[in-house]
């Protein structure tokens, strides 16, 4: 997505119901767009959505998109029901790992966005000149 236009978490409340969750779908479809594995119609969704081309509500009312979607979640399904039982608390143990660095990341964005700014100019207190008293 090199030198687009990229649409911001506020482009994306038509369809979300916070801000939060407006975050977390444009962090998933930037997940999407860039993952080279992902690829076909999902990704080009993900892009034309970024771009701002196309909107979310747009895309999640294309038949071709969501038809993309539903099969990426049948593969998925699949692909969990073939597990070994091994395999399972191995991905288990890595899905725990990998939310556990999200939640972090989010907490950190989160104070990032909404922590005090470190570049506030304040001057003296008021009733105070500023200077010490004698």
């Amino acid at each position: 997505m090199s030198n687009e236009r990229q649409i911001q978490d506020e482009d994306l409340m038509d369809v979300a119901h916070d801000q939060e969750q407006a975050h977390r779908l444009r962090k998933a479809l930037k997940v999407l767009a860039d993952n080279p594995n992902v690829g076909g119609k999902l990704q080009e969704m993900a892009k034309e959505v970024l771009s701002g081309r196309m909107g979310m509500k747009e895309a999640i009312e294309t038949p071709g998109y969501m038809d993309a979607l539903g099969d990426r979640l049948n593969q998925m399904r699949r692909a969990a029901e073939d597990q070994t039982m091994a395999e399972r608390e191995e991905s288990r143990a890595k899905f725990a790992e990998w939310q556990k660095k999200q939640e972090e990341e989010e907490d950190q964005e989160r104070a990032e966005r909404d922590g005090p700014s470190l570049n506030l100019v304040t001057g003296p207190r008021r009733g105070s000149s500023g200077r010490g008293r004698a």
